[in-house]
């Protein structure tokens, strides 16, 4: 299944120019406050009436002005998940999960509520009321219930924006889950780089109303024209496996013969992940470097330098285990005489790879 988007609409402050196509999986929306991102989102729900467009999951229409054809919100057949679960206070968790289902059309495909419940691991919680759960649980009931609704899309609106980081930790494993498990195409909203690059099967990346860039989070990611904070979000996409997990505490990855370190993640050996780098947290040496307490060296050659206005550059590596961005200055490009095709070491510190920027391989759509 996949989802096609066309909407033009005029807003105060923003002239939406819309158009892209969402496959199976994830499909992230990234950009700053203002790019349109929600209002996209509120358009496919049917809670925004576009000017024009059309907007279709396959050959299912939610609305198309040219045939004068609107589906009312109600008929969608949408799972929507938002900032905070919003379940109903007075029912229990299975009532919460099952409140879907009942609107849910006879003939449509129907998710097996066991398969769902355990999944996002909350059989335990069936007989409890929202008043009793914490933010990470209630979020995981309300991905159950939108799941069990039989939904041809699923939209997903900043849904871990009101969590701290210990619950956002919980919960992205569930996202990674339903991204891979389930058939359905997912629209999902996020500042977050860590976000995109362990969830995005594909990235429609925004600019005051307009596709400024659609591809994988690999690419998206490595351009800070399209970063919402910028530089500071710039990084690299790995695909790697687990290869051991030692005594002292860290885990070795394999990535294409390449051997990298990090603290020891909860992933068992031969698993297949994604790591995002930060570029910020990568350094250049144009010579193999000696005496450093640094695991992970990297040999490469530089792909492409692109300054910034200030004084910071970005600058490209390709490595046997990847390509890698170094966050640096324009005076350390000019010292080190970095240029397209010269040889060079990339440095990583160990500790510089987070939890957040560790997760599941994303299944091939």
């Amino acid at each position: 299944m996949s989802l096609s988007v066309q909407i033009r609409h005029r807003l105060p402050g923003i002239d939406l120019d819309i158009l892209f196509q969402a496959p199976r999986g994830v499909t992230v929306l990234f950009g700053r406050s203002g790019s349109g991102k929600t209002t996209i989102v509120d358009a496919v729900a049917g809670l925004l009436r576009p000017q024009a467009g059309r907007v279709a999951v396959d050959d299912w229409v939610l609305f198309d002005t040219e045939q004068g054809h609107w589906l009312p919100p109600h008929r969608r057949r949408l799972g929507y998940i938002f900032q905070e679960g919003r379940l109903f206070p007075h029912l229990t968790v299975r009532q919460n999960l099952s409140y879907g289902r009942w609107f849910a059309p006879r003939d449509a495909r129907r998710e097996n509520p066991d398969h769902v419940i355990e999944m996002l691991g909350i059989g335990h919680l069936l007989d409890r009321r929202p008043a009793h759960l914490s933010g990470g649980e209630k979020q995981r009931v309300a991905i159950g219930r939108a799941l069990l609704a039989s939904p041809r899309l699923i939209l997903a609106d900043e849904p871990l924006a009101a969590l701290d980081e210990a619950r956002k930790a919980e919960i992205l494993p569930y996202f990674e889950r339903l991204r891979d498990e389930v058939s359905v195409p997912i629209l999902y909203v996020t500042h977050s780089a860590a976000e995109v690059a362990r969830l995005a099967t594909s990235v429609v990346a925004l600019q005051d109303g307009k596709v400024l860039r659609q591809g994988p989070a690999s690419e998206v990611l490595a351009d800070p024209s399209v970063a919402p904070t910028g530089v500071r979000a710039v990084g690299a996409v790995l695909e790697v496996s687990v290869a051991a997990h030692h005594e002292d505490g860290l885990t070795e990855l394999a990535a294409n013969g390449v051997r990298l370190f990090l603290p020891r993640i909860p992933h068992s050996v031969g698993d297949a992940l994604r790591i995002r780098i930060p570029a910020q947290e990568v350094i250049l040496s144009d010579r193999k470097p000696e005496g450093l307490s640094a695991l992970n060296v990297l040999q490469g050659t530089v792909e492409s330098v692109r300054a910034g206005e200030g004084p910071g550059a970005i600058v490209s590596v390709r490595t046997p285990a990847g390509t890698l961005l170094a966050r640096v200055t324009r005076r350390s490009v000019e010292a080190l005489a970095l240029q397209p095709g010269k040889p060079c070491h990339a440095v990583v510190k160990t500790v510089a790879l987070a939890p957040q920027d560790v997760g599941g391989r994303v299944a091939k759509s």
